[in-house]
């Protein structure tokens, strides 16, 4: 090999050296944990609770026979609409009848009986006029001497027994209207269960269910038996929603609360309501879901729809979501920026700063740590706050932040942040593992547009957050 081309090979050999040092001396970049900011700015909040549910009509009327017959005359299907009195079948009449009959002989037998009664009360009577004019005319001949002490005596006694007979007829005229008022309201009672088989309508509504057909026996309910539910009629015309809602949302709803209800049959539509009921003990669990120890606690809340729903039924899932609170042009910080850290504080509960001890070198490729807090110093003790990170000079600040309501994707804030503030949103991973003092390099910044009305979250995102 001439010297030349040696010449040639080593600096080929320098140039792609430099090359490679110069590639990642310009790849490398700045130093710290790449970031995104977003800044805290006003904006309208929208707090909302949202469970699912069934669509169910306000009144509903379980028709239940109150008699037990042979059903001899069905007059509607399911899906009719009926009208308050309008005949929906009637039950076989044929032994009821037979009883008012039966009532109908006894009580004409009672008032013959009566008449009779009455007509001995008037014989009684009169032998008893007869009687007392008798004894007058005894008596008179009694002062005169004309008839002996013995005559007069018997004509007093036969007196005295035709006024016994005149109250004892007169209180057998009593016991039969009394015994005519028994019959008259057994009679009355016979023709009340006459018209028990003719079963009408007690609502406007419409047959959302008939569970007996022409000819099949309806029982009557019991103490053990809850009897044959012939018929269900529903006024559609108030609809209202059953929702389950859990414990943890319950101290936010307040009757009177504004909702938006979406039906799953019903597509694209939504339709208004408000809460008009809350339930004040959990919903009990049956059956399996009862045995389940780590099922979660809910409350019944029925919000009542606005207006008439088309083309809806009874039993239609559907979702409502429930407004619990609302800010106007509120400070607002993201979500996803809210993380969980512990803070050193004095026994008066507030915050210090304590000296600091220096962090062991970093590894290779790693940035530079900062000082990390030394031991605790008398009356302090360690405590989790909720805040943010905002971005300062190129380090990771921590803020404690006091918030309010939250919205779909923001926080209402009350204390710890001003507008204008840029807060490190992410990426998520980079949130969790960010120290106070961290270098940070802002790799893009949001604006915060698309901010518009919000549910609020989820109970799993609020925990994650508070878990970072």
């Amino acid at each position: 090999m001439t010297r030349r081309k040696k010449l040639w090979i080593a600096l080929g050999v320098v140039v792609v050296l430099a090359a490679v040092g110069y590639a990642n001396f310009g790849l490398r970049g700045p130093a710290g944990t790449a970031v995104t900011v977003e800044k805290v700015s006003r904006q309208d909040l929208e707090a909302v609770v949202s469970a699912s549910g069934k669509i169910q009509a306000k009144k509903t009327v379980n028709i239940s026979a109150e008699t037990m017959g042979k059903v001899v005359d069905l007059q509607v299907a399911e899906g009719d609409t009926v009208k308050a009195g309008q005949p929906l079948l009637q039950i076989d009449p044929r032994n009821l009848e037979t009883a008012v009959q039966n009532r109908e002989a006894s009580l004409a037998s009672a008032r013959s009986q009566l008449e009779q009664t009455r007509s001995q009360a008037e014989n009684s009577k009169v032998a008893l006029r007869q009687a007392e004019d008798t004894l007058r005319r005894q008596e008179s001949l009694m002062k005169e001497g004309l008839i002996p002490r013995e005559t007069y005596e018997r004509t007093l006694n036969e007196f005295r027994m035709r006024q016994t007979d005149v109250r004892a007829s007169e209180q057998s005229v009593r016991t039969q209207e009394q015994r005519i008022k028994q019959e008259e309201a057994s009679l009355e009672s016979a023709r009340y269960d006459l018209n028990k088989v003719r079963i009408v309508s007690p609502i406007d509504g419409i047959v959302i269910r008939r569970n007996i057909e022409e000819g099949e026996t309806a029982i009557v309910g019991t103490m053990n038996n809850a009897g044959t539910v012939l018929l269900t009629i529903a006024d559609l015309s108030v609809l209202e929603t059953e929702i389950e809602v859990d414990e943890t949302d319950i101290p936010f709803i307040r009757t009177g609360q504004t909702a938006t209800i979406t039906i799953d049959a019903i597509p694209n539509r939504e339709f208004t309501g408000r809460v008009t009921e809350l339930g004040n003990s959990p919903i009990q669990a049956t059956g399996q879901a009862a045995q389940n120890a780590g099922r979660a606690t809910n409350f019944k809340v029925v919000v009542t729809i606005d207006g008439e729903v088309p083309n809806v039924r009874p039993g239609f899932t559907c979702t409502a979501v429930i407004t619990t609170a609302t800010r106007s042009q509120a400070l607002a910080v993201p979500i996803q920026a809210m993380t969980v850290r512990e803070l050193i504080v004095d026994a008066s509960g507030k915050v210090v700063t304590p000296p600091a001890q220096q962090p062991p070198a970093p590894a290779a490729g790693e940035p530079a740590r900062p000082a990390v807090p030394a031991s605790l110093g008398p009356g302090q003790t360690r405590k989790e706050f909720e805040g943010v990170f905002v971005a300062r000079t190129g380090r990771a600040a921590f803020v404690p932040v006091k918030v309010g309501i939250a919205g779909e994707r923001y926080f209402e804030v009350l204390e710890g942040l001003s507008e204008g503030d840029e807060v490190i949103i992410g990426p998520f991973a980079s949130v969790r593992s960010l120290r106070e003092g961290d270098a940070i390099r802002v790799t893009a910044s949001s604006a915060g547009l698309d901010r518009g009305r919000g549910a609020g979250p989820p109970a799993e995102t609020r925990q994650e957050t508070r878990e970072r």
